[in-house]
């Protein structure tokens, strides 16, 4: 093992990969450190890859070059498009991952990546001189040397695993956590934060009783998060999940037995605060008084083993409770827990003490990304860890760093969220996060930034070519749409008639035919009034486009108000003591984020537009902004 490096990335969970391969690939010498290289890209909680929203950031991950997605198609037993049935703002892939053979094949790809090595071992610290990373301190004292370090170290930072009244300070499945790093991080300036977040116990697949259950089978066309490959798994031969409820009984055990959670009284010492947004089954019951009942799924975890996932019933109560509580479930009456429920406590850092390119504010070439950051989520940490990689490799390079706008991706709401607003709870992405869902597709992931992928070096020329191929057939067959033609005639006004579509009284082009929601290009092709020579996905492509033409439109105008704001850049050194007639909460605000433009202080809750006023005529006045 060398004594230095360019690039040392720390952790091996999904962030840690895409930070390593990144780097890697751009061509910088790297080191991935990780506390047990058989837990590389594991998945700890749920054996999934996408979901709503997620799946449009694993798209976005690959069309930047990333490997979430190549990898989850490999691996798949179930593929679903959700919302299918609505529009395509929505759209997102979500696959039942193999939990045994998703971190095998990442840690595959990891071991022949050139220009990176894996190191077995635990950081303790940081090589620190004049506020800069130098390097990391392992738990035996050697020192490595580096240019930038990467810090993805999931929720191993003083992890504390939790159940009924026993806290055991324990990472994920009882491997160890970091125990020094989150004080040193303190000792340089770091705010530390507290979090938590659960999983729900695991069932011996043979012991449950199929019959009292919903099936829930894949898709039955083929999908792929990867914009280059095609499907590797037949449609026919997908694991099936499961849906089940909970019940009047399993609610009056939960609230009967609430003071045995770890959460409701189990432990008088819990700060950490859980995912509103994915709450235990306890948060679930106190919260929504008003249910009945609550959704669950049972999830295949593997093909090589028999751990069922219950999905939605992430617990923190003793063990004996969560026996009485699965027993109480319809069709699971009988079932084998394999795995107990538990809760995870853990250290992470303010993310308003990170930049957009995911550099610390506080040192100099440190990166942090994933769940030190506040995210909650294998998709979120997986993007940030491949634009830590990318950007600590550009700085390395004395170039900009790459940052994505809210237009741009669900990757650059995700950070911009972070590194403006904060968090205190773990952080997870929805849908509603991004006012310009519209832009951010499934279907465009590559057209928004394979571009960018191109030219950080992790896009090659055959894919870059592909990539201005489809373009140029897009632009194509838009023209070719345009031109031709139809005119009423008998037998088109009939053959409307029959597709319950309004007749014609004037020509109309196939364009604007196209906007009509009932007719699509397959109708125009099956009707024989177009041949198309292109693939189904351009064709899907133009079809979006032109029917969502409009409002597509209008949310690029909205899009650009948004940048002008982005353009007014605000000096990193101003003093906001100085500026006069600011609302104290904005003044303190505005100085804890920093915020490098009005756009970014715009979003900033607590600083109202009447601060921004002020603070734009001080500007003007002193900075010629």
């Amino acid at each position: 093992m060398n004594k230095e490096y360019e690039i040392i990335v720390v952790g091996g969970g999904h962030a840690g990969c895409e930070a390593a391969l990144a780097s890697a690939r751009i061509g910088h010498s790297t080191l991935l450190v990780t506390g047990n290289i058989n837990n590389i890209a594991t998945m700890p909680c749920n054996p999934s890859i996408g979901g709503s929203a997620k799946g449009i950031i694993v798209r976005e991950i690959d069309a930047l070059g990333g490997e979430m997605g190549i990898n989850a198609d490999k691996t798949l037993i179930q593929m679903k498009m959700l919302n299918s049935s609505k529009g395509p703002s929505v759209h997102s892939l979500r696959a039942q991952a193999d939990k045994i053979t998703y971190p095998k094949e990442m840690l595959k790809t990891l071991k022949n990546q050139e220009n990176l090595e894996i190191l077995e071992s635990m950081v303790e610290d940081l090589i620190v001189e004049n506020n800069k990373v130098l390097g990391i301190v392992l738990s035996d004292g050697t020192k490595i040397n580096s240019k930038c370090v990467i810090l993805t170290t999931g929720t191993y930072l003083k992890a504390d695993i939790l159940r009924g009244s026993t806290r055991t300070r324990s990472g994920p499945h009882g491997e160890k956590p970091s125990m020094h790093l989150s004080d040193n991080l303190k000792k340089y300036g770091f705010e530390i934060l507290r979090l938590k977040t659960g999983t729900p116990p695991r069932i011996e697949r043979s012991s449950i009783d199929y019959s009292k259950t919903q099936r829930e089978d894949g898709d039955k066309t083929p999908y792929t998060f990867s914009h280059d490959i095609d499907p590797l798994y037949d449609v026919n031969n997908q694991e099936p999940c499961y849906l089940i409820y909970t019940n009047k009984k399993t609610h009056e055990i939960i609230l009967n037995n609430l003071s045995k959670s770890s959460m409701y009284g189990g432990l008088n010492d819990i700060t950490g605060v859980g995912p509103r947004y994915c709450p235990s089954i306890e948060d679930k019951l106190v919260r929504f008084k008003d249910k009945e009942r609550h959704q669950l799924f049972l999830e295949p975890e593997s093909l090589y083993y028999d751990d069922i996932y219950l999905q939605g019933f992430s617990t923190s109560m003793p063990e004996d409770i969560q026996e009485q509580m699965v027993h109480s479930l319809e069709g699971l009456e009988h079932a084998k827990i394999l795995k107990y429920a538990y809760a995870i406590e853990y250290d992470a850092i303010y993310p308003t003490q990170i930049k957009a390119s995911l550099e610390t504010k506080i040192l100099e070439n440190l990166f942090t990304a994933g769940q030190i950051n506040g995210t909650s989520g294998y998709e979120e940490a997986a993007c940030q860890g491949l634009i830590a990689g990318i950007n600590a490799s550009l700085k390395i390079e004395n170039k900009k760093p790459l940052v994505l706008k809210r237009n741009e991706a669900y990757i650059g709401v995700l950070i911009d969220d972070l590194i403006t607003k904060g968090t205190i709870e773990p952080y997870r992405m929805l849908t509603s996060r991004a006012e310009f869902r519209l832009l951010l597709r499934h279907d465009n992931a590559d057209l928004r930034l394979r571009e960018y992928g191109y030219k950080v070096g992790l896009i090659d020329e055959e894919r870059h070519n592909k990539l201005l191929e489809k373009i140029n057939n897009i632009d194509k067959l838009k023209n070719e749409l345009k031109s031709k033609k139809i005119t009423p005639t008998k037998e088109i006004n009939e053959l409307f008639k029959k597709l319950n579509t309004p007749i014609l009284k004037d020509g109309i082009t196939l364009y604007d035919l196209l906007k009509r929601n009932e007719i699509t290009i397959n109708t125009l092709k099956e009707n024989n009034l177009f041949t198309s020579s292109y693939s189904k996905e351009v064709e899907n492509q133009v079809e979006i486009q032109i029917k969502y033409e409009g409002y597509i439109a209008k949310t690029q105008r909205e899009a650009e108000k948004m940048l002008k704001n982005e353009e007014k850049q605000i000096p990193e050194n101003i003093d906001y003591s100085k500026v006069t007639n600011l609302a104290s909460e904005a003044r303190q605000k505005l100085d804890k984020v920093r915020p490098t433009s009005i756009g970014q202080a715009l979003r900033i809750s607590g600083v109202n537009p009447a601060d921004i006023s002020i603070l734009m005529v001080y500007l003007r006045k002193n900075y010629n902004e």
